[in-house]
């Protein structure tokens, strides 16, 4: 009987990649350092965003694995066609291509009519509710030529029900962060929360907002520091001003790690009431949540969405609807009078999505693909 053939070489093709943020580029590039910890050699297709490159090239040379980048181009088409054109000459060096973004997912599909390699696809939960019709076929038809789809949350996985696909399995995203060992004391005077993420419609910062004239009753010194990059900024500014509530919220913009860290280990409460957007951009897991909750800080989230699969609801945090803020003052009173419980439950949840267990899941799938094809 002839042994499964190795298949140490892997390709990923990622739609997002660190310095630049995004929590698609997060995952593929602690999945990358993952593969190569496990003895895999790596080779990551993404794109270069800075005009120089120069930002990506010193984070590239720090790499255990090769990076190759794609200049993005302001003509969009072009940048497609540079990055398929890569990917079809990296084809040949790699025994399985894991594709993330939904780019890299029609390039998939693409590659499996060139090249016979086992291809894994990492859905988000973004590249199933495009607004296109064309491109949502196109993701279908690309989906259907993976040998296994990995769906980031239950969420995530029900998107593609419609495809009533036999190859599709759940790995929820991993963090890698250093945890607290104290136990966090809570400020009752003045309660503070906050959401780390891109200021957009998606993660829903704006919902949290518009009920802080309700929570300021009963909390009248409490604050929301927004964290992320200010695409929005403006927006909130004004819904704030409305609702003349713009001292209790204070935005931070993009900041480096240690800043990020110093800012969640001074809040009370991790808040992301993130909702579906009309071009059908979607959270399809809430990565942030998990970074809060190793420190200690429990988690308010939205239902509907893949944040149901990031929180424990009773246990690391509350579920609630996204534009309700009676709800968001009951989840809030909830976790104030029972902060020690949950603020010890949620670093105890956030234990089960450390990368290394994450990896383990991702080592299976490999596996699988090892004995099938």
């Amino acid at each position: 009987m002839l042994k499964p053939r190795p298949m140490k070489k892997i390709l990923i093709i990622t739609s997002e990649f660190p310095p630049q943020p995004g929590g698609i580029g997060i995952h593929a590039h602690q999945l990358a350092k993952g593969l190569v910890k496990k003895g895999f050699q790596v080779k990551v297709i993404c794109d270069q965003r800075s005009r120089d490159g120069e930002e990506e090239r010193r984070f590239d040379a720090e790499q255990l694995f090769e990076v190759v980048r794609v200049r993005r181009n302001d003509l969009i088409l072009w940048t497609y066609i540079k990055r398929l054109q890569t990917a079809i000459r990296l084809l040949k060096t790699a025994d399985v291509v894991l594709v993330s973004g939904k780019f890299s997912l029609w390039t998939g599909g693409l590659l499996r009519g060139i090249r016979k390699k086992p291809l894994v696809a990492i859905l988000h939960g973004t590249e199933m509710q495009l607004s296109s019709a064309i491109l949502r076929k196109l993701t279908d038809a690309s989906l259907k030529r993976f040998h296994t789809v990995v769906a980031v949350s239950q969420y995530t996985k029900s998107l593609t029900d419609h495809l009533d696909l036999k190859n599709v399995c759940v790995i929820p995203n991993g963090f890698e962060i250093a945890g607290v060992k104290t136990i966090k004391k809570l400020n009752h005077h003045a309660p503070r929360l906050i959401t780390v993420g891109n200021v957009t419609q998606r993660k829903g910062q704006h919902n949290v907002i518009r009920a802080l004239p309700v929570l300021l009753k009963k909390h009248p010194n409490l604050q929301y520091h927004i964290v992320g990059i200010p695409t929005d900024r403006s927006k909130l500014e004004k819904i704030a001003a409305d609702a003349n509530v713009s001292d209790a919220v204070v935005f931070h913009g993009r900041v480096d790690e240690a800043t990020k860290r110093n800012l969640l280990l001074a809040a009370d409460v991790f808040v992301m009431l993130s909702e579906a957007t009309p071009s059908g951009d979607v959270e399809g897991f809430g990565i942030a949540i998990l970074e809060a909750n190793a420190l200690g800080l429990p988690a308010i989230g939205a239902l509907g969405c893949g944040i149901e699969d990031a929180i424990e609801d009773g246990f690391s945090g509350r579920l609630i609807a996204h534009e309700n803020p009676d709800q968001l003052e009951q989840a809030l009173a909830d976790i104030l009078q029972n902060y020690p419980v949950y603020s010890q439950q949620a670093k105890q949840w956030s234990t089960n999505f450390t990368w290394d267990k994450v990896m383990e899941r991702y080592l299976e799938v490999l596996l699988d693909l090892r004995r099938e094809i």
